[in-house]
């Protein structure tokens, strides 16, 4: 029986988890946490079966061990807390208004966005992953998408933020009729709903589609809050992190930085081992309503399982020297968006704002290093990323 230790709220583990990950990957691939009750798998293989498994391992009670545990009912239109058959009819809902077409026209804005935020910046000593870059950007690209004003959007950042801040070493509170922060956006719902623009919050309020119970209608108001709170706030959270995680590994990693400044057509691929090396959201919840079989170990139905996508995606079994950070690492190799119906809907947006941010930031500043006495992770139990990535620049 291996002793290792796995607590998800552990600032100390949470700092550098990918040890821990590893000797689960060997000693335990099945993990049970007997304080906070939940099972863990951390093995590439495991993982992605379990996310294309979504039968055995159900989102409807929550993606977040603190959502499953609170045992509550999930309200209608979080998506990503959702199942079939309702799963199906918002995930398509989204599908139409989030095309792939749509998604390559933000191009020019998202640059626009940037070089707001950086071009002020040239000619200083340093600047701020997160608070220069990484929270503005992402959140401009959402308040453009939805039709939120401009003067709104720190707001509405702040308020997303802190309904997933927990005081570390502590799970995250949750109440027993979760809005997500969702009465932020009650305003701009309905102002949109007498004032149509050619935003995605209107075409999603306008859009018809059939319903469960084979009803043809639109969304409901708090469908709609609920709907636009979830992709806002898994819009802008994930990809901030993304943007702080850029700094600090590149800043680690200067000789693949110094290749990536020379030829920017290596940058997607850069972007696509970042998610792979530091994944955002490093564990996904799921709830299991039937006893499933693992490991020769029966666990029963009501529990809890973690996904562990920041030991998965380090797996030697699948992942030839995974814990290399190799701009040129063929693509592909990760589960940071997920698999199967619930593989993120986000994740072309994430990758172009990504790709965007870190063009945009070499073109202006080839070199930094990270200030490492003033940066400090951010402590949630949901997403892993830094709060504050002080650099200095020669």
């Amino acid at each position: 029986m291996s002793d290792v230790y796995y607590d998800p709220y552990d600032v100390g583990i949470d700092a550098d988890p990918y040890p821990v990950f590893k000797r689960l990957r060997d000693e335990a691939p099945l993990y049970y946490n007997e304080q906070y009750d939940f099972y863990a798998v951390s093995r590439f293989a495991d993982v992605e079966r379990g996310f294309a498994d979504a039968k055995r391992f159900i989102s409807g009670r929550g993606g977040i061990l603190e959502l499953i545990k609170a045992n509550i009912e999930m309200p209608s239109g979080t998506l990503i807390f959702e199942d079939p058959p309702t799963h199906t009819i918002h995930r398509r809902l989204l599908s139409r208004v989030f095309t792939p077409r749509r998604i390559a026209t933000l191009e020019p804005k998202i640059r626009e966005f940037c070089a707001r935020s950086l071009d002020p910046l040239v000619g200083s000593r340093g600047f701020d992953f997160i608070a220069d870059l990484g929270a503005q950007m992402p959140m401009r690209v959402i308040g453009m998408l939805f039709g939120i004003p401009e003067a709104d959007q720190d707001e509405i950042r702040e308020g997303a933020d802190a309904n997933l801040r927990t005081e570390g070493g502590r799970p995250m509170q949750v109440s027993e009729h979760p809005s997500f922060g969702s009465e932020m956006f009650a305003e701009y719902i309905d102002w949109r709903v007498d004032h149509p623009s050619d935003d995605l919050m209107s075409e999603l309020l306008q859009a018809e589609f059939e319903d469960e119970a084979g009803t043809t209608r639109r969304l409901t108001r708090d469908e709609a809050l609920l709907y636009t709170t979830v992709v806002a706030g898994a819009g802008n959270e994930t990809t901030t992190r993304i943007i702080g995680w850029a700094g600090k590994v590149l800043a680690d990693h200067p000789d693949q930085r110094s290749e990536l400044v020379a030829d920017r057509s290596l940058v997607p691929n850069a972007i696509e081992e970042l998610l792979r090396y530091e994944p955002p959201g490093p564990a996904v919840g799921r709830y299991m309503p039937e006893d499933v079989e693992l490991y020769d170990r029966s666990i029963p139905a009501g529990s809890a399982m973690l996904f562990l996508v920041g030991a998965a995606n380090r797996d030697e079994r699948r992942i030839d020297d995974p814990d290399r950070f190799n701009i040129h690492r063929k693509a592909g190799q990760h589960v940071t968006f997920g698999y199967g119906i619930h593989y993120c809907l986000g994740a072309a947006l994430a990758r172009l704002e990504g790709r965007i941010a870190l063009d945009e930031v070499l073109s202006r500043f080839p070199q930094w290093e990270v200030d490492a006495g003033r940066a400090k992770l951010a402590p949630t139990s949901t997403v892993r990323g830094w709060e504050t990535l002080p650099v200095t620049v020669p």
